[in-house]
């Protein structure tokens, strides 16, 4: 920490004396300070340091970086090349792998910057949030996608990129013999897109980890990533399609073959130690099988070959890579030495709660009773226990749904934080005699319920720390828990649904200046309220249609219980030239949100935007309706 505050000083100074730079990273990236408080340094063995500049663009976000120093990131850029080129030939045959590419530049001798991409968390995190051994359980990327995309929609979206870009990875690492992959040099976006970084090793050149080389599996393919596809621990026909696809990507691969080869050829001579000679060239011809018929190639990719004793790997690379146990326990050997490196500023998180929540953020809780047990089958059997929060606000109620094993991790998190002497005893994980089932929830509801009264009334310290406020804060699925809730929803509802009766009018200013569109939201009134009586939570959403991508979606904040709320945002459409515009439209919508539930549509308007006169400000009350064309 010392060495990078002094570091960070003299990059200030250099600032301070300078005004501004670009990054080397890309040119069109210029950065006139840096932000000490945003820089850290991650704990694998170069330790690389995690750096955020201040973007010159007063609108611009934070510029984040990673720099490197004792790798040869030119060995990166040429891994990242290949890939490159892998995706446009995959783009250009109408399959679109979903990759996740950043940059990477090499900035001398073994040191250089990379680009960071923002939501994403290393296997490693992930797997470690179910302890150390997370590696050996099935579960850990599934429950960890479903806790960022919680409704279904959100989940499968999220589950097909997952699926795309998993299977663009096998076989970008398998052709280019990348090695040393672990599970901190694999990451997963929130958004299900899974990306490999950190290319020391390539072109089958294997870490030694004693006397096993550690990266036996022909490409890293886990049981944790099988389950996310199949949607469990049983085979489904999406593995089908997930093992199609990785046949598909590959065999378009091979019909460029020569491609990679000469490009590789090129670089034999620039000094890159794991490219130099004709063996390396070999190893990416191996891999490609030129000589090989399509159907040839895909048997070798997917075939189920001879299993008797630990032949697995001589059958097919799909199959030999699920069942790995060397890539477990490499995974396994990794968390392990992570877990020591970690810094003592890394908070305990509980693994089911997206957020962490605060007595701040959540408002004091005055009171918990844990009312009952409940039977639930999915996503495995077992009893739920539902406690009734009381906060300090008046009325204020929620009922939120926890499991035995959830109520673990609470305290297990808690022991990290605080002495034993602080912490009620937790009951204990093991049922004495024959009684299970039913009998053994209604005991332990009696136990569980004397140790959240306990923590509740515990030291302030303990009583008020984030953990608790986190363990007891709703998550989607507590909604129906509780007794007061909404009719769920039907299976067919659409993303928004109308209520019969709509109206209301919105205050918008629109103007186009230098090929921006800027849409000032400012007021809306007459709003109507809920069905059941209630004051919606309004927010305005906007598209410019036609948009199949939906990529022009814009919305505002959320106001909170008001029929007439006031927003004054500007919402701005950016590199749209005017002959465009005149065939746009802009069509608005009005929703409640409704936390766990369908956001309600309250009215929409569509503005043809032909029909304005945009030389000049626009600004007016807009009818809305429930569908059709707005009036001014």
């Amino acid at each position: 920490q010392a060495i990078l505050r002094e570091g960070l000083e003299d990059v200030a100074q250099f600032f301070r004396a300078h005004g501004s730079c670009r990054l080397p990273l890309s040119p069109s990236l210029l950065v006139k300070g840096i932000v000490p408080r945003d820089c850290s340094y991650f704990n694998s063995n170069a330790v690389p340091l995690k750096l955020s500049f201040q973007n010159v663009d007063p609108l611009g976000e934070n510029i984040r970086v990673i720099f490197k120093c004792g790798d040869d990131l030119r060995q990166d850029m040429l891994t990242l090349q290949m890939i490159r080129i892998m995706n446009k030939i995959w783009v250009q045959e109408g399959l679109d792998m979903r990759m996740v590419i950043f940059r990477c530049f090499s900035t001398g001798r073994g040191r250089g910057m990379v680009e960071m991409i923002p939501n994403a968390e290393t296997l490693r995190k992930i797997q470690v949030e179910h302890g150390v051994t997370g590696s050996f359980k099935d579960r850990p990327l599934a429950d960890w996608l479903q806790k960022h995309n919680p409704k279904e929609d959100e989940y499968e979206k999220a589950v097909e990129n997952f699926i795309y870009s998993c299977a663009g990875c096998c076989v970008a690492t398998y052709v280019l013999g990348i090695c040393d992959r672990h599970n901190d040099n694999i990451m997963l976006k929130t958004t299900g897109h899974m990306f490999h970084i950190d290319f020391g090793r390539f072109l089958g050149h294997a870490q030694m980890f004693g006397n096993i080389k550690r990266d036996r599996a022909p490409f890293v393919f886990t049981s944790d990533m099988a389950y996310v596809i199949n949607g469990g621990d049983k085979p489904s026909s999406r593995f089908h399609d997930f093992v199609d696809l990785c046949c598909q990507a590959y065999n378009l691969i091979r019909k460029h073959t020569h491609l990679f080869l000469n490009l590789l050829g090129l670089m034999l001579s620039c000094g890159i130690p794991e490219l130099s000679d004709l063996e390396d060239l070999k190893y990416v011809y191996d891999a490609l099988r030129p000589q090989d018929s399509d159907a040839d190639a895909t048997t070798y990719f997917t075939r189920q070959g001879p299993r008797e004793g630990d032949t697995a790997a001589a059958g097919g690379l799909i199959e030999s890579s699920l069942g790995s146990v060397a890539t477990k326990l490499n995974f396994f050997i990794h968390n392990l030495a992570q877990m020591k490196f970690a810094g003592s500023d890394a908070r305990p998180t509980l693994s089911f709660a997206p957020r962490t929540h605060t007595l701040k953020t959540s408002g004091r809780i005055r009171d918990v009773f844990l009312c009952r047990h409940e039977r639930v089958f999915n996503p495995s059997k077992g009893y739920t226990y539902v406690v009734k929060v009381q906060r300090d606000s008046p009325g204020e109620v929620t009922f939120v749904q926890r499991t035995f094993e959830e109520f673990q991790e609470l305290h297990n998190k808690l022991r990290l934080l605080f002495p034993s002497s602080l912490l009620p005893s937790f009951p204990s994980r093991f049922v004495i005699g024959r009684s299970r089932g039913e009998a053994a929830a209604e005991r332990r509801k009696e136990e569980l319920n004397g140790y959240i009264w306990h923590l509740i009334h515990a030291a302030p310290e303990v009583a008020e720390c984030d953990l608790i406020y986190t363990f007891f804060h709703p998550l989607p699925r507590d909604e129906k828990a509780a007794g007061t809730n909404p009719t769920p929803k039907p299976a067919d509802a659409t993303w928004a649904r109308s209520l019969g009766k709509v109206g209301g009018e919105v205050k918008l200013s629109i103007s186009y200046k230098n090929n921006k569109l800027f849409i000032m939201v400012m007021h809306i009134r007459g709003l109507p309220p809920l069905q059941d009586g209630n004051d919606p939570d309004p927010y305005v959403k906007t598209y410019l249609l036609p948009d199949p991508q939906k990529t022009t979606k814009r919305k505002t904040k959320v106001a909170r219980k008001t029929c007439n709320p006031t927003y004054n945002e500007m919402l701005v459409y950016d590199g749209i030239p005017r002959g465009d515009l005149e065939q746009r439209e802009l069509r608005l919508s009005v929703l409640s949100e409704e936390g766990f539930w369908e956001n309600i549509l309250l009215g929409e308007v569509g503005i043809r935007l032909r029909d304005l006169d945009l030389a000049q400000e626009k600004m007016g009350w807009f009818a809305l309706g429930s569908r059709g064309h707005g009036t001014l």
